[in-house]
């Protein structure tokens, strides 16, 4: 099983509606397991009532949902962490350094992924020449599921920086409906793209 795992502050909004809304456009039988949790989250059951209704608005299912609080364990355990704005990424890479090349937010990585998805499914140089590899080690050659989170890890640090608000997704709590209506448009945008880079173009 690959866990992507998505991280938000409280868990109630952003990181369950990326969870939720990426298994929705996940294909039937795939192997990739879409988790959240929160920096501040406290453990409880069942989906606050405003973001079940705009989840399952979008075609998302909101039953069974537990919140949890974000763990070293969890960062350890996800093959990507998709945080929801640039201080869940850094937050989890502070639990985990040795998961900080998996660590990206959720924008940043379908923007750094969607430029290269072609070039790491081309071929064993392509794949190895954007993995980053330290100096001193092996090139590990990397395909499929692999590739596509390897690629924006290399390419991370030779893009020009943008501002944060172009890789952050605005907290809607305590805002108006719409604005968490706008805020899941945009999450599942993001994650309709995500699903068809982690499968192939396979997606719902």
């Amino acid at each position: 099983m690959t866990r992507v795992l998505f991280v938000c502050t409280g868990n109630v909004h952003r990181s369950v509606l990326a969870e939720r809304l990426l298994s929705a456009r996940l294909p039937p039988g795939s192997a990739l397991r879409p988790e959240s949790a929160g920096t501040q989250a406290r453990p409880w059951s069942g989906m606050e009532a405003s973001t079940r209704a705009v989840l399952e608005e979008l075609g998302g299912d909101g039953s069974g949902f537990t919140a949890r609080p974000l763990t070293a364990r969890l960062v350890a355990g996800a093959t990507l962490v998709l945080g929801l704005a640039r201080e869940h990424r850094e937050a989890a890479v502070r639990l985990a350094p040795s998961a900080m090349r998996r660590c990206f937010t959720l924008k940043e990585f379908v923007r750094l992924a969607v430029g290269g998805a072609d070039e790491v499914r081309g071929g064993e140089s392509a794949a190895t020449a954007q993995g980053g590899v330290p100096d001193g080690e092996v090139p590990r050659v990397v395909d499929g599921f692999d590739a596509v989170v390897a690629a924006p890890a290399g390419r991370r640090g030779a893009t020009a920086p943008v501002p944060p608000a172009e890789d952050d997704i605005s907290d809607p709590w305590g805002r108006p409906h719409s604005v968490l209506y706008g805020c899941a448009r945009e999450i599942d945008g993001a994650v309709s793209t995500l699903a068809r880079l982690l499968t192939g173009g396979a997606s719902v």
